[in-house]
């Protein structure tokens, strides 16, 4: 008999929730349903504005945590619609506003938005939630956590596959298929950048499908520009957020480019999403047979019309090509880490994160 599962994901690009319900019967799994809630605006503004330092921020971090409960909340009611019967427990991974893992003091933090008490209480099931500060507390990056999911899900024995997810960042999972252990970091900018951009100038809170990209021509220097950042250079492990790749990160190098029409600037930050993914699996992983693509990116057809340019001996492809739709992905992730954490089992890599070694991931928050 095998136990059902919800986990449930909103990442970097915070434009809403995606929760999926899975069974697990051994090694197996199968999503049973997915769902998807958009923040409002106002919601989605404030989970923005506090990934900077503002005022009163406790106070609104503390209503913005227990609004995206009611979120997940309604998320998990949907899931539970669907497939009736019972779940063993809700993977709540919060929504990143600040990750600084190493600075400051040696250790550093990741701070996730969540109010998991809240979750267990509205929806009477279990909640395994902070999922990454146990691997930082053992000097670890604490991202990405999806890469021993994604081995166990889309590895082949001799077969290098390369999975990477394009959220607001994109992060890469390297499976070689031999003996070599799994490696992942994070790339730098997924769509966060692109994004942000297209709600500037045309109001809209993504390109869809890339459109507005298409029909840009990248700004060669702004390109080189954003290559140079120091981020790049850096050997993993490694990992970054809107810390490092933000409005104001754009708008400096904007500042000594005056006069680039706003849609070769989207064209350009498309490029650089697929340039600096191609550039890493070139570097860390060239004997690489695919690359699976999962997260919003994928569906944007000019970014994976740019990945595969990039990539010309490699055949680029969605996920689901796989069986697993790139918007399910994440969410299963967390489910599966939830899963390890109440079977207390590691879900973390230290080859990925850096960390002392592979620890039990996550806090339990009981029925």
């Amino acid at each position: 008999m095998g136990e059902n599962y919800i986990g449930l994901m909103s990442g970097t690009s915070i434009d809403g929730v995606d929760g999926v319900l899975v069974e697990f019967d051994g090694e197996r799994m199968q999503v049973l349903a997915h769902a998807h809630r958009a923040f409002d605006p106002a919601q989605r503004a404030e989970l923005l504005a506090l990934n900077t330092p503002g005022d009163n921020e406790l106070h609104r971090a503390a209503l913005a945590a227990n609004a995206l409960a009611r979120t997940y909340a309604q998320v998990v009611t949907e899931l539970r619609k669907r497939v009736p019967g019972p779940v063993r427990a809700i993977a709540a991974h919060g929504q990143t506003v600040r990750h600084r893992p190493g600075q400051f003091d040696g250790i550093g933090y990741t701070l996730q938005l969540n109010a998991p008490a809240l979750l267990a209480e509205l929806t009477g099931i279990a909640v395994v939630a902070d999922l990454r500060s146990r691997d930082v507390a053992a000097g670890g990056q604490g991202a990405p956590l999806v890469p021993a999911f994604h081995r166990a899900r889309f590895g082949r024995d001799s077969e290098a596959v390369a999975v990477v997810n394009i959220g607001g960042i994109s992060n890469l999972t390297l499976l070689p298929g031999d003996a070599r252990p799994v490696r992942g970091f994070d790339c730098g900018p997924g769509n966060a950048l692109m994004d942000l951009w297209c709600l500037r100038h045309r109001g809209l809170p993504y390109d869809d499908g890339g459109q507005w990209a298409a029909g840009g021509t990248v700004a060669p220097d702004l390109l080189a520009a954003a290559l140079r950042d120091p981020y790049f250079a850096l050997p993993p492990p490694k990992s970054t957020g809107r810390d490092d790749f933000h409005g104001a990160w754009l708008d400096g190098l904007l500042a000594e480019r005056p006069g680039l029409h706003p849609q070769d600037v989207q064209a350009t930050l498309c490029e650089l999403t697929a340039r600096v993914i191609a550039d890493d699996l070139v570097r860390h992983l060239p004997a690489t047979t695919v690359l699976l693509v999962c997260g919003g990116g994928a569906l944007n057809r000019e970014l994976m019309r740019r990945l595969q340019a990039a990539l010309p001996g490699t055949p680029v492809q969605s996920s689901a090509e796989r069986g697993l739709p790139p918007l399910q992905v994440e969410a299963a992730a967390f489910a599966w880490l939830g899963r390890a954490c109440l079977h207390g089992r590691s879900g973390s890599l230290k080859e990925v994160t850096g960390a002392a070694g592979s620890r039990v991931l996550g806090a339990l928050y009981p029925a």
